[in-house]
């Protein structure tokens, strides 16, 4: 730790480049395990060590990427510990103490917990068993690399946390649309993971130097840790039947200085780079004066797909308050027996009508309030983008909220109660999450200002030896209803006041709390909040499905100039303008069946359609009529960019499960197609990626192919046989690395010398439309775009 800040204060610390594609030039066959093949020719991976050793690197990563449990059972390979810890010997053997090794560590291949099958526990103990292992070898550090999913770094990042503190460096990999697979864009990333203790974030992998510099220069004015970027040699394309990366070093380094001039100050290379192109960088960079990063903190809240600021220059920041049963027994009833359509009809609504982030309780009696918490936000986590606030006074449910969501949250919230005070205070440093402060002490309620001061101060010094700061945390003004405390508004306005203009930290108030026990309570409570804004608070736990609020809130942020030329003001009144969401019990049927697939709502697909069957809907026409339209309309959000991976997924499970119900009801009434096109699925030989085939794959089952998936590494020859048997006439090969795409075209050309008469569609990270032309295949860029081509094809 401390040999990397002192570099990093003088200048930057170079990383080293590919290692993938540099032992492939060495030899390393196509379909075998990577770590293994370097434990069988350790002088080869040595090799490549000491060449970016003597090319100028101050680390280089064990060339442990794939050493999870996970991945190494792919090849029958159950000696986590031994594979890891061999690794990290040669690597020391090569470049002796003066070179740093970092530990590193790749994706597992799974969609994580709420997002997939793998429990979010699992990943973790996964992550944790490999770490130790490095830990154990004698890493200087950690890298967590490549990365796809938001929940799989976080998962990686805390176990790495709760094992040690040595320096862990955390780097995602994006798309073309500057997010990652499952929709996170860099900002998002970077609040989630430097909250969550990463000392530098960054990316590395999926596109070239030009690229990334987008991406690291939308991270620079948020960043409180080091920036990191590993750019691929350009992008790939196919020379000789060979994938080829041709940037050449001294282009590749001319990138450097802007990367340092975005905050980058931790360089180095990834697929297709070579000790050259380190050479060229180091010497491109090395006079650059580096600067450390702009803030320290930053108030700021992120969901899996989309970020929050707070702060005096921001909007009022919105907080919905309808999703907690106090009082609602209706929803207590559902949450008393684990059902959660109400909370997800109320988070739609609230979105919808205007919220920012969404409180989140579940305090019901006699319900196990940690467990239902959990899967609350996991239910949120998927459908909707709004960050959440966990909101529950049980230490435990809270801590379990906060590990599961794949985020950075509010806490709601911390009072200077000395019996839970502290707990709180280390669990949300734990999670980096911010918190609500509560001028509350356990024994009374301060009803003037001056006691809720020496409350709040009380707290904030308590919280700056967990390191927080006042960026961490807002206050709650705490209101008090004026029917039995007349001067209850004015004390909350000057506690407000006095944090806004002399504490300099948020505020945030629970505004129904101010009109209880009066008539015509939505008058008062605007009446507040535009007092209260113009005082300074900066959030507000509120009701968006009362327009009212939201029109002196809308006006408040105008008039205070916190909405620049009024463009949100005339946005909402010019566009969006219209009667308040209805509820999904207020919808017809048919509309209904529609949001549950468009949503998905795997919960309630199936009574939905039990109820449309008997209002007189037939199955036939809920299929064609309704589910179609909806999984379509999902197709164009994600074309969009308005839904991403989880929804995609979400929405076809959902699918699934209502054809699935009414398939029978179908095949009796004589409506069912007789004889399905089959589409033949499979990743090619050497390539052991399959998430985005198997999303083809249920994609393609929901819109009524008939899918047979031959799975992953599957031999051309093993392809071919399959396509005679099932006399099948589309095939969707997939890829994901750049090295195993050529396999595609082996395939292809077999079946013409076979003389077969199918079509083929060609997907993956790193396949293009004009690869897939050149080789005679149709392209789909993800599942979306493979059912189109499949139904264009199918004609």
């Amino acid at each position: 730790m401390q040999k990397i800040n002192s570099i990093l204060k003088k200048r930057v610390l170079i990383l080293d480049g590919a290692t993938g594609t540099e032992l492939q030039k060495l030899g390393m066959p196509q379909g075998v395990c990577p770590e293994m093949w370097c434990l069988q020719n350790p002088e080869k991976i040595k090799s490549i060590h000491f060449a970016y050793q003597r090319s100028g690197a101050d680390l280089v990563y064990s060339p442990t990427f794939g050493a999870n449990r996970i991945k190494l059972k792919q090849y029958g390979i159950d000696s986590v510990q031994n594979v890891n810890q061999q690794l990290v010997r040669l690597a020391k053997d090569a470049v002796g103490k003066t070179t740093l090794i970092a530990g590193g560590i790749g994706p597992t291949g799974e969609f994580i917990e709420p997002f997939g099958k793998l429990k979010f526990e699992t990943a973790v103990e996964i992550f944790k068993e490999q770490a130790l292992s490095l830990l154990k070898a004698g890493v200087d550090l950690f890298v967590i690399e490549t990365m796809l999913d938001i929940q799989e770094a976080r998962a990686a990042l805390i176990a790495v946390k709760e094992i040690t503190d040595k320096f862990t460096l955390v780097t995602m990999t994006y798309e073309k649309n500057q997010c990652t697979l499952s929709g996170t864009d860099p900002v998002t990333a970077l609040i989630t993971l430097q909250s969550l203790g990463a000392d530098a974030v960054g990316c590395n992998c999926s596109t070239g130097p030009e690229q990334m510099l987008k991406l690291i220069a939308k991270m620079k004015p948020y960043a409180c840790v080091p920036l990191v970027a590993k750019p691929n040699a350009g992008m790939p394309r196919i020379l000789s039947g060979k994938t080829v990366f041709d940037m050449q070093p001294d282009k590749f380094a001319a990138f450097g200085r802007d990367f340092v001039n975005n905050g980058a100050v931790m360089l180095g290379g990834c697929c297709g780079t070579n000790p050259d192109h380190i050479v060229a960088l180091k010497n491109a960079v090395s006079a650059l004066t580096v600067t450390q990063p702009e803030k320290k903190s930053i108030s700021a809240l992120s969901s899996a797909r989309k970020h929050k600021f707070i702060g005096s220059g921001e909007k009022l920041t919105v907080v919905g308050e309808c999703i907690n049963p106090t009082g609602k027994k209706t929803l207590q009833a559902e949450l008393r027996l684990g059902k959660m359509s109400l909370v997800r009809s109320l988070a739609n609504q609230q979105e919808n009508s205007g919220a920012d982030l969404l409180d989140v309780n579940a305090g019901v009696s006699g319900i196990d309030e940690k467990h239902t918490l959990k899967e609350m936000i996991k239910l949120l986590s998927v459908m909707s983008n709004l960050g959440l606030v966990i909101d529950s006074t049980d230490v435990d449910a809270v801590e379990a909220g906060l590990r599961i969501y794949p985020g950075r949250a509010l806490i709601n919230s911390i009072s200077a109660d000395k019996d839970k005070l502290e707990k709180l205070l280390s669990i949300a440093a734990k999670y980096g999450a911010m918190f609500i402060a509560l001028p509350l002490d356990g024994r009374n309620i301060p009803k003037k200002f001056l006691g809720r001061k020496e409350l709040i101060l009380k707290i904030f010094e308590k919280a700056k030896k967990f390191g927080f700061t006042k960026d961490d945390f807002v206050v709650d003004g705490l209101i008090m209803t004026v029917s039995s405390l007349a001067f209850a508004g004015i004390e909350t306005l000057k506690t407000i006041k006095w944090c806004s203009e002399e504490f300099r930290v948020g505020t945030i108030c629970g505004l129904s709390n101010i009109s209880f026990g009066l008539p015509e309570r939505v008058w008062m409570n605007a009446a507040f909040l535009a007092m209260a804004q113009a005082n300074g608070l900066t959030m507000v736990i509120a009701n968006p499905l009362k327009k009212e609020i939201m029109y002196f809130k809308r006006a408040a942020d105008v008039l205070l100039l916190k909405d620049k030329d009024a463009a949100a003001f005339i946005s909402y009144f010019n566009e969006n303008f219209s009667e308040p969401v209805k509820e999904q019990k207020d919808l017809s049927i048919d509309a209904q069946i529609f949001n549950a697939v468009l949503q998905g709502n795997r919960e309630d697909i199936q009574s939905l359609i039990k109820h449309g069957l008997g209002s007189g809907l037939s199955a036939d026409s809920i299929v064609q009529k309704i589910m179609i339209p909806a999984i379509e309309k999902v197709g164009d959000l994600f074309d969009q960019k308005q839904y991403f991976l989880p929804q995609l997924i979400a929405s076809a499970e959902a699918m699934k499960i209502g054809f699935s119900f009414l398939e029978p009801q179908i095949k009796k009434s004589g409506h069912l197609k007789q004889k399905k096109t089959v589409v033949i699925l499979a990743t090619v030989k050497g390539d052991i990626h399959d998430i985005g085939k198997n999303i083809v794959g249920l994609m393609l089952d929901n819109y009524g192919f008939s899918v047979i998936d031959l799975g992953k590494d599957v031999s051309a020859e093993k392809i071919i046989a399959e396509i005679k048997q099932h006399k099948s006439a589309i095939v969707g090969l997939s890829a994901l690395m750049t090295t195993t795409m050529v396999n595609m075209k082996e395939v292809i050309e077999l079946a013409k010398k076979e003389g077969l008469n199918c079509r083929f569609i060609v997907g993956g990270a790193v396949v293009t439309k004009e690869y897939a032309h050149s080789i005679g295949a149709e392209y789909a860029c993800d599942g979306v775009g493979a059912v189109r081509m499949a139904k264009t094809l199918e004609r």
